[in-house]
């Protein structure tokens, strides 16, 4: 089985919605977009960089899919981000698009649950190993279908020293009660706090006072 991974950026409020520039995705007047970019630095850049090069697929929404595509090819051949983003092999679920034509790209079709369920389940075809890691980066809209279906196996969540106050957030509509086990903490030079969490069954209860021993 792939393991497929969210990459998020968010505000300290939960905030997802366009960190990359002012028109990124204006959705509900949203007119922080942007907020993300003071806090790049070369630290934080080469974990993305790490991050992106581990990649053996990508899994876009649409809106994602649009500015990728007009962007990344624009990069320099030795761009090592974009190199890889170009070269990757890419999913796009759409209900809207009928083509992609960014290079590797391809258009899931049918139900987007049931295709990402065919993805996670095939293998790379080498000898008894499983096939690579599947990418979700941005894609607001279709990460909240893959949470609600519980399609992720791990979130990589970089919070960035900022609120934003109204918008999309990553843990919206749908999101499904579940356990998590942080795998990795560390800190941005900028103060971007980055945090691996894997699935961890489900969430466990319990009470907290004088009376119970928990305090």
């Amino acid at each position: 089985m792939r393991k497929l991974m969210v990459t998020t950026f968010v505000s300290l409020d939960g905030v997802m919605q366009a960190p990359g520039g002012s028109d990124e995705d204006r959705d509900g007047g949203f007119e922080h977009g942007g907020w993300s970019v003071p806090h790049f630095g070369a630290d934080l850049i080469e974990r993305m960089t790490t991050v992106v090069r581990r990649a053996d697929a990508l899994l876009v929404g649409r809106r994602t899919y649009d500015i990728f595509a007009a962007t990344w090819p624009l990069a320099e051949a030795d761009d090592p981000i974009g190199s890889k983003m170009n070269s990757v092999r890419k999913y796009v679920a759409s209900r809207t698009l009928d083509t992609v034509s960014w290079q590797n790209s391809t258009l899931l079709t049918g139900d987007v649950a049931d295709a990402v369920r065919a993805l996670k389940q095939e293998g790379d075809g080498g000898e008894g190993g499983d096939g690579g890691e599947i990418q979700v980066h941005g894609s607001g809209d279709l990460i909240q279908t893959l949470i609600e279906h519980d399609l992720v196996d791990e979130f990589q969540v970089l919070v960035f020293p900022v609120l934003v106050g109204s918008g999309k957030r990553l843990f919206g509509r749908g999101t499904v009660p579940a356990g998590l086990k942080l795998l990795d903490t560390t800190k941005s030079d900028s103060g971007v706090v980055i945090s691996t969490y894997a699935r961890a069954g489900k969430v466990e209860y319990g009470a907290m006072g004088p009376e119970t021993g928990n305090w």
